[in-house]
């Protein structure tokens, strides 16, 4: 049951099935509010550069909306041999990124922000999760793709799916960024923000 535990709503700036069953989790109610915003990264933006700031611009423009709202906007991007990785949208492309990342390490920063307009509430967090992939062979990434379709997840797996079985090791402080959401970072800028979780 969920924990009635803030007068203020809280909204979730993202449409990620991944994201909302994460937050789900803290058993708070919330809603979602899905931000049109350009994801184009900017010339030269690291990509621990671009996740935080989308993470911050998805969150600002929901609060805009909702200024009496506790907003969370959130973001993942991918960086591989010092280039920046997003979701793949094709199975091609996807095949391409697993090609690319066989038997090398690749890392993921996960970004999460907390706004909330009418209190002044500002927070963020980063998480990043290093990924060693194993030495994949063609028709095992595509067999992987055709199981999990992970077409729209940056860095083209599924952790909480099959995505485990590509990897040979992985070095987090939260299991949960991965899947898109760093729940402890989170969990703690939300008891900043006047939430009891517990």
């Amino acid at each position: 049951m969920p924990i009635q535990s803030h007068p203020r709503e809280l909204i979730l700036a993202s449409t990620s099935p991944y994201r909302r069953a994460l937050l789900t989790r803290l058993a708070i109610p919330f809603t979602v509010q899905g931000p049109r915003i350009d994801e184009s990264p900017l010339p030269g933006e690291s990509a621990t550069a671009l996740s935080q700031r989308l993470a911050l611009v998805k969150a600002s423009h929901i609060a805009a909306e909702f200024p009496e709202a506790v907003v969370i906007g959130c973001d993942q991007v991918a960086e591989s041999a010092g280039r920046t990785v997003g979701k793949p949208g094709t199975a091609d492309n996807a095949f391409q990124q697993l090609r690319d990342f066989s038997g090398r390490e690749v890392r993921f920063y996960t970004a999460a922000a907390v706004i909330c307009r009418a209190s002044g509430f500002s927070g963020q967090a980063l998480d990043t999760t290093a990924v060693r992939f194993r030495e994949l062979t063609d028709d095992e990434i595509r067999r992987y793709i055709a199981l999990d379709q992970p077409l729209d997840c940056a860095g083209s797996f599924k952790s909480e799916a099959a995505g485990p079985s590509l990897m040979q090791s992985m070095s987090t402080q939260d299991p949960a960024a991965i899947v898109g959401l760093p729940l402890i970072a989170l969990s703690r800028m939300l008891r900043a923000a006047g939430f009891h979780l517990l």
